[in-house]
């Protein structure tokens, strides 16, 4: 059968309308499903009619290769935790990396000879872009999956002098684009590899020198770079459908950089240059005022929680770890039950991905209705009986607010010190991600609450 030449146009803009849609239902957590199933659409109409390409030859290399890529996504996908979601997203954003610069090469070597004048020079220079913005951004999430794996320390790698010798690599990368150009069609293979080396040594220094505690971050910057190396192969390869997915991940993808640096009252420069808690390039200092630890019983919280009538959630990664999120949500039955109003405040960088809270609730049943962003449970913070930090740490330091010598100065927090009783869950006597010093807990109203998160929990929902 004959596919008419408009088939795929018209099936790749019906792809682009459903990714909209998808990226529109993923902006709350009741349509999130269904934006992820619109996508999920939209990508096999977008492989289908990649498929009947006029043409199209190899078949049989086609299949093995969408086979052995489906079962290792679908293992990939059943077999990974929530607390390695964030490794996951930044693998998953290297192969999009490594893509672009083996099919940049690829199409370099093979249509490269067929073009002249300045169709041939607009085309080397699609190429020369898509395999720059792709190896960095396969070496640089490589990096950020070791640091957020625990493979590579989270400290920042603060190389003297590290701006300049950024500063020569992108001028280098820029200046190779020159004898490439110069070069005949096709035969210009050298400088681009070169180009690739340089570009490969960039991405794995900028992550390198910035801090595990701007990780989430640098993955969601990350995913906006994989979105402009295939929005430029795309362009390389005359795809409509690339070039407009492309746009829509790295416009979000930078969109949701943009926010989460608001959170955390920082630029996006300070996070990819800065080297986060120092200064000149000296590491800061996490020394802080101390005092001494309060500790409260099980039976002492317990009698807490059953005099509450308004309790406040602050959940962070350690809620993750312990995947304690189900134990959660059955207190909050039990207490909702007893008449208790119980609500979540969720920080914007709370655990090591955005909206990992959000995803970890929304698994373990948690009503979306009672999940709040931070800016809606601030102002409550006075009127609440009991707050229960689950495993959180920087993003409930009250030195954002009064140290500004402290590396995290300005940041956005939850104000839960405000409440009558605060109670942190906590594994050890340790500082958070950030190694900022706390002295929330040090507190006259603060109890802490020693062990792990979900035998925590437990053992109170058997008291309960």
């Amino acid at each position: 059968m004959q596919i008419p030449e408009s088939f795929a146009p018209v099936a790749y803009l019906g792809a682009g309308v459903l990714f909209i849609l998808s990226i529109g239902g993923l902006t709350s957590q009741e349509s999130a499903r269904r934006g992820n199933v619109l996508g999920m659409i939209g990508m096999a109409i977008a492989l289908g009619a990649a498929l009947l390409t006029p043409g199209l030859t190899g078949f049989g290399i086609i299949a093995g290769a969408i086979g052995v890529g489906a079962v290792i996504g679908a293992l990939m996908a059943t077999r990974v935790a929530m607390t390695s979601m964030p490794q996951m997203v930044g693998v998953l954003n290297a192969f999009v990396g490594l893509a672009a610069v083996l099919v940049g090469f690829s199409t370099y070597l093979e249509h490269g000879a067929e073009l002249s004048g300045g169709e041939s020079l607009v085309h080397s220079l699609e190429i020369y872009l898509d395999i720059a913005i792709g190896a960095i951004t396969f070496t640089g999430s490589m990096v950020a999956w070791a640091k957020l794996d625990g493979r590579l320390s989270g400290k920042p790698l603060l190389i003297p002098g590290r701006h300049v010798l950024n500063a020569l690599m992108a001028l280098a990368i820029v200046g190779l684009a020159v004898p490439l150009l110069l070069a005949a069609p096709g035969t210009g293979v050298m400088w681009i590899f070169i180009m690739s080396i340089i570009a490969s040594i960039l991405g794995v220094h900028l992550v390198l020198s910035i801090g595990g505690a701007d990780m989430p971050v640098v993955v969601s910057l990350l995913n906006s770079y994989s979105g402009w190396t295939a929005a430029a192969a795309g362009f390389m390869l005359g795809n409509d459908l690339l070039i407009i997915t492309g746009a829509l991940v790295g416009a979000s993808g930078a969109i949701l950089s943009a926010i989460m640096c608001k959170a955390m009252n920082r630029s996006i420069w300070n996070v990819v240059f800065g080297g986060f808690g120092t200064d000149g390039g000296a590491p800061a200092s996490t020394e802080g005022p101390q005092g001494e630890w309060q500790e409260i019983s099980l039976e002492g919280l317990v009698e807490a929680l059953e005099d509450a009538q308004e309790i406040l959630i602050v959940p962070g990664y350690g809620m993750a770890v312990a995947q304690a999120q189900r134990a959660v949500d059955s207190f909050v039955r039990k207490m909702q039950d007893k008449g208790a109003r119980v609500r979540f405040g969720i920080h914007p960088v709370a655990g090591r991905l955005p909206g990992h809270m959000n995803v970890l609730l929304a698994e373990a049943g948690v009503p979306y209705d009672i999940v709040h962003e931070m800016d809606e449970v601030n102002p409550d913070f006075p009127k609440t009986d009991v707050v229960l930090v689950i495993g959180a740490n920087d993003i409930v330091n009250p030195s954002a607010q009064t140290d500004p010598g402290s590396p995290i100065a300005g940041m956005p927090v939850l104000e839960v010190w405000k409440s009558e009783l605060t109670v942190v869950f906590k594994r050890g006597r340790g500082m958070g991600y950030a190694g900022v010093v706390n002295p929330l807990f040090f507190k006259d109203k603060t109890r802490m609450f020693f062990g792990d998160a979900r035998d925590s929990m437990e053992q109170i929902n058997a008291k309960l």
